[in-house]
């Protein structure tokens, strides 16, 4: 775990969103120390997906700065945040069905090696490629799957993939948008080791509903009511806050007491 007064990977400083007059996010401010697994957690409709989509530049803030490694990305095309060392991953799979496995994740890491758009290589006698792919497939536990289409792996191992892909370019900030959704407790606790494992030495933004994975992942745990943080802390002071218990579970704390 990073020091917690230790320096930011990614901050958000009074950051507003609306969409028409619609305000979605509301003077969101979000400090991530380079290094944790932190986790943003809060009840349906409260942004986190949309807090998502502004620090990696699908959508434009109305206000507020966004910054990565204390430089500013504020209207910035996702391309250039991913190559700023930020990455994320979907609530839905975004995958190419129709290639390999293997060709999946090589699709990730050519842009990271330094082969932009350099059409006189030969993908398929690219060693450094190859070889970084076939480290992540083992990392992610999809070896024995390299050769098959991606759209004929079950949805844990799509999931798996996807994580891989988004791992693949070398970034050092991973944001994943609802890794475990949909999946078995089995298939959950394999997600969870997967997970720890590639976001090791890196920081982690989490944006998840199961709070039995949030509380074994995460550092630190950022609570978002209605498009603002109304707490930030450890997973055993969030888990004891009356704001929190009240406002995310529908709790008032004297109940939440005698549960």
């Amino acid at each position: 775990m990073s020091h917690p007064n230790g320096p930011s990977a990614l901050q958000l400083i009074d950051v507003h969103k609306r969409f028409g007059v619609t305000p979605i996010i509301r003077g969101l401010n979000l400090d991530v120390k380079q290094g944790e697994r932190h986790a943003i957690i809060g009840p349906n409709g409260a942004g986190k997906s949309t807090t998502f989509h502004l620090v990696s530049g699908r959508f434009p803030v109305t206000s507020g700065q966004v910054l990565l490694k204390g430089e500013s990305i504020n209207g910035l095309p996702p391309y250039l945040i991913n190559r700023r060392g930020m990455s994320r991953s979907f609530q839905v799979t975004n995958i190419f069905p129709r290639l390999s496995v293997f060709e999946n994740i090589r699709c990730g890491v050519l842009w990271s090696l330094g082969y932009k758009y350099s059409f006189w290589h030969l993908i398929e006698r690219s060693r450094d490629a190859r070889e970084r792919s076939e480290a992540i497939l083992e990392q992610i536990n999809l070896t024995a799957r390299r050769d098959v289409p991606a759209g004929v792996l079950s949805y844990a191992e799509q999931r798996a993939l996807e994580i891989g892909i988004t791992i693949a370019g070398g970034a050092d900030v991973i944001m994943l948008d609802e890794p475990t959704a949909g999946m078995s407790r089995s298939e959950t606790e394999h997600a969870v080791g997967l997970i720890r494992k590639v976001s090791e030495g890196k920081t982690l933004v989490i944006v998840e509903h199961d709070m039995s994975v949030v509380f074994d992942l995460a550092d630190r745990i950022s609570v978002l009511v209605y498009g603002q943080v109304i707490a930030t802390d450890t997973p055993q002071r969030i888990r004891a806050n009356a704001a929190v218990q009240e406002a995310y579970l529908g709790t008032p704390a004297a109940e939440a007491d005698h549960a």
